[in-house]
């Protein structure tokens, strides 16, 4: 007879938000299923059971910890919850596997050191839906068809439990239009009834399934957006950054949470208030306070609870820290949540003000989660160092204060579940690919600080496994990862544009976007925080020529590393090679992602220094300097033929997100310039262009200035105010009630008339313009750049569209800079002009409070040159990007 014993079970506190009770003759789904774990594997080993008892109990201790005490042929397995009970029944099951037998002393005590450990998938597309922006995606089986895929779930369910890994998150921008109905707005519901039937159906498989498991589902909204039907029904849009708070909308958003509360008591609800409404300010603060806190607390209500649900605060986007002081008095159940380093992987130890941040938030005495956000830099070659990322953990706890972990997918998480591994048959699982990803964040969540030598032994011992080969050559699998897993980190800290997923960096920058990469819209949180100290290589150009003394680390310095880790990465997995006896497909896959980085390696490494050469040339105006970049440019592209090569047929695409907000290195919208070989024909058209400047420097040297195409003036009527118009010139007063003047402007702009404003009432009330026109336009603003830190906030100039933070920040092709440094207004920083598009009839432009100048209007087909006009109070500032255009 088995002999499973429990000897006392009491009322307890869950992982899910509230309290679960049972009878005396009733084991708690998560015991059982620990249980039923340990009598797989027994039966599976042929284990008797005549001669081995196992007792079950519960007892004081840490949240989810558990001990397992073998003496003879009793095993005593004890948790702190029920959770803690059902991890020590599958280590138990693990022992048992690895043994192949009873064990006969058995000591082990563990419990996890972050409260929460979880991944995230997103129910989000890499395009959008036909008549939708951005986020909106309901839950259906045409778009989302594995959704409702039971036999899937289960496989993540369980990969989840078997990483020890606590909480699942949802991302939609709406979801609750495919989840309830609301008896005040029934025609906002976005599914028909069979779909919503499903919904029904698998969001409660789901959520059963994992509470089993002790994973708790929490489901991600975005604020503010209503759904399709709700919005046409009303004649408004489904979402406007710049639209405050209105109460039909809020009417409705606080009773779809109330019905979501009401029907999933124990799914979390992941707030994220940034993004799809305007950034920082009091709307953030009312709209949590006044309609999704009150909406939780309504769905409360009608169950009969007073227990608080727990409510995760995203911190992107918002003023956080002020959202939870204005909230703790009244709902005290909130976590908060922010990205460790942007959109992408740099650095395990960020700093300054982002640093700040994360700390403020950890120590409001809720659990600050760590969010490990879209992987910009790393798709989509496989990433697994766990050297990095236990480095990363650690520094979670000790930089920024973390207590939890919201991991997203390594690669392709706009085209989960798939990777984008081009295969013959069905297509790769994330969840299979990446296993050693989701694997060693979890371990280190668990606990972080754990011997190397000890590490390198686990981690090569389970490749070994995998792959059917020595353990010796599982070091080597070990040695790859690691090497090239320094690779994408170390490029995007140092030569990037951005920490966000407007740039993809494995499909390489423009020339000009390394040697002038204010021009782009340069992110500085990337290089004040997210990397350590250092310089960029504008900066490393300059103090050569001056001979001034270097700082941190440098662009030479990681040209130099990221060759001899590509070198180190391809030698390992070679060697490695023969001895490989099982998976020997994926371990050819992998062995080309490792030719893949060191390609990479080697074309950032030529590109850069060419760059530095050319920087050089700025200062001294020899063309030997270029002379001396060419065969370094030559070799680039070279090397980037070597990564074309290695990824047709392989990989389908280099960044799942196909959309406009993509810009670098190529804008690829519509899915264009997602592969190698579309990007390639940009680079070697500039590497010919970058030849024929050099031969006609050297036949006639002198400066050869950017081609400049006066705009002409487009016809509108403005229908909302009176404000005069004024030529865009010298002493033109762009400002109603200010002495201000342009100095300086681009000659494109010298036929364009601008829109006067009131400096005070863009302070006060943003700008909004309102004009009617009969054939498409482009509507010209210009934006003050103002030199500021990293994160600071600026009460006077209006913030340029920024896809960092705002993805609706290109919905009118605003987001590039047009012309940069295009104007000078005396006493005022550079000025960067970008354009918004508009059809033909009745537009609005609201933009929020702060300064900037309305610059007019051109034909919507007239091509805006992009480029540096380099104007500054001082004069002209000498860029050189005429090189490659």
């Amino acid at each position: 007879m088995n002999k499973y014993i429990f000897i006392v079970f009491l009322f307890l506190n869950q992982l899910v938000w509230g309290q679960v009770g049972f009878g005396d003759m009733v084991t708690p789904p998560r015991v059982v299923f620990g249980m039923d774990r340990i009598a797989a594997v027994e039966k599976k080993l042929g284990l008797s059971k005549k001669d081995h008892s196992i007792y079950y109990d519960l007892q004081p201790g840490k949240k989810e910890g558990f001990s397992i005490t073998t003496k003879g042929n009793k095993t005593y397995i004890k948790g702190s919850d029920m959770t803690g009970l059902m991890y020590g029944c599958l280590e138990f099951a693990d022992q048992l596997k690895k043994l192949k037998a009873y064990p006969k002393d058995l000591n082990i005590t563990q419990a996890p050191e972050m409260v929460l450990r979880g991944q995230c998938i997103g129910l989000q597309k890499s395009t959008y839906l036909p008549g939708r922006n951005v986020y909106e995606y309901p839950y259906t089986p045409e778009t989302f068809p594995w959704f409702y895929d039971k036999k899937l779930w289960l496989q993540v369910l369980d990969s989840m439990v078997e990483n020890r890994m606590n909480s699942l998150y949802l991302w939609n921008g709406h979801p609750f239009a495919s989840l309830v109905k609301l008896k005040d707005y029934p025609y906002a519901v976005e599914v028909d009834d069979a779909t919503f039937k499903k919904n029904e159906e698998i969001y409660h498989f789901i959520t059963t399934e994992a509470d089993k498991r002790g994973i708790w589902v929490i489901q991600m909204f975005y604020n503010i957006i209503v759904s399709k039907p709700f919005a046409e029904y009303n004649h408004i849009k489904t979402q406007d950054r710049e639209r405050h708070i209105v109460p039909i909308i809020a009417d409705y958003t606080r009773k779809s949470i109330a019905a979501f509360v009401e029907k999933y008591p124990n799914v979390g609800l992941m707030v994220c208030l940034g993004e799809a409404m305007e950034g920082t300010g009091k709307d953030d603060i009312e709209w949590f306070t006044k309609t999704i806190i009150p909406g939780v607390q309504d769905g409360l209500k009608v169950l009969g609870k007073s227990e608080e649900p727990p409510i995760v605060l995203r911190a992107h986007d918002t003023d956080a820290p002020s959202v939870m002081e204005a909230t703790l008095p009244i709902y005290k159940n909130l976590y908060t949540e922010a990205k460790f380093n942007g959109e992408a992987l740099t650095d395990p130890r960020p700093r300054g003000e982002w640093a700040k941040l994360h700390q403020t938030l950890a120590h409001l005495g809720s659990v600050q989660i760590e969010n490990v956000h879209i992987m910009a830099n790393l798709e989509p070659f496989r990433y697994g160092s766990p050297d990095f990322i236990q480095q990363s953990v650690i520094g979670m706890h000790e930089v920024m204060g973390g207590n939890g972990l919201h991991l997203y997918p390594q690669a392709s998480y706009w085209d989960w579940p798939y990777s984008a591994d081009s295969v013959k048959g069905k297509r790769l699982l994330q969840i299979e690919r990446d296993w050693i990803w989701y694997k060693a964040w979890s371990r280190y969540a668990w606990t972080a600080q754990r011997n190397r030598a000890d590490e390198i032994n686990y981690w090569a011992n389970a490749l070994a496994t995998k792959f059917g080969c020595s353990n010796a050559d599982g070091k080597k699998i070990l040695e790859a990862y690691e090497q090239s897993g320094e690779i994408a980190p170390k490029l995007l800290r140092r030569f990037g544009i951005t920490d966000g997923n407007r740039q993809t960096l494995t499909l390489g920058m423009l020339m000009t976007q390394l040697i002038n990469p204010y021009r782009y819209g340069l992110f500085t949180l990337l290089y004040d925080a997210e990397s350590p100290e250092g310089e960029m290589l504008i900066q490393y150009a300059e103090k050569e020529w001056k001979q001034e003394k270097h700082i941190g680390e440098t662009p030479v310095q990681i040209i130099n590393e990221v060759e001899a880790h590509g070198d180190k990465a391809v030698k390992a997995i070679t060697d490695a090679e023969k001895g490989i006896t099982k998976n020997k497909e994926e371990f050819a896959r992998i062995k080309n992602d490792m030719l893949c980085y060191k390609a990479l390696a080697y074309h950032y490494a030529e590109k850069a220094m060419a760059a530095l050469g050319i920087l050089r040339y700025k200062y001294s105006d020899d063309v030997k300097d270029l002379e001396k970049a060419l065969p370094l440019l030559e070799k680039s592209v070279t090397d980037y033929k070597v990564l074309v090569d290695l990824t047709k047929g392989t990989y389908l695409y280099a960044n799942s997100m196909q959309t406009q907000q993509r810009k670098i290195p190529i804008r690829g919208s519509n899915g264009t310039f997602k592969t190698w070989a579309e990007v390639l024909v940009p680079f070697e058209n500039e590497l010919q262009h970058f030849k024929h400047k050099i031969d006609s420097l050297k036949k006639a040297p002198v400066k050869i200035a950017a081609q400049q195409n006066v705009l002409s003036k487009a016809t509108v009527q403005i229908l909302n105010n009176s404000n005069k118009w004024y030529g865009i010139d010298s002493l033109s007063q762009p400002f109603a009630d200010s002495a201000l003047v342009i100095a300086a402007a681009a000659k494109e702009l010298k036929n364009l008339q601008g829109l006067q404003w009131s400096f005070q009432q863009q302070l006060k009330n943003g700008t909004t313009v309102q004009f009617t026109n009969s054939k498409p336009v482009k509507l010209l603003v210009g934006y003050f750049n103002p030199v500021k830190a990293a994160f600071s906030k600026d009460t006077t100039f209006l913030k340029a569209p920024e896809l960092e933070t705002n993805a609706s920040a290109n919905d009118y092709g605003q987001a590039e800079i047009k012309i940069a440094n295009a104007l000078v207004v005396k006493g005022m920083p550079p000025v960067n002009v970008h354009s918004y598009s508009f059809a033909a009839g009745n537009n609005t432009l609201q933009l929020p409070k702060g300064i900037c100048l309305i610059l007019g209007f051109v034909d919507g087909e007239q091509a805006i040159p992009l480029y540096d006009a380099g104007l500054t109070e001082s004069g002209a500032k000498k860029e050189i990007d005429w090189l490659f255009e």
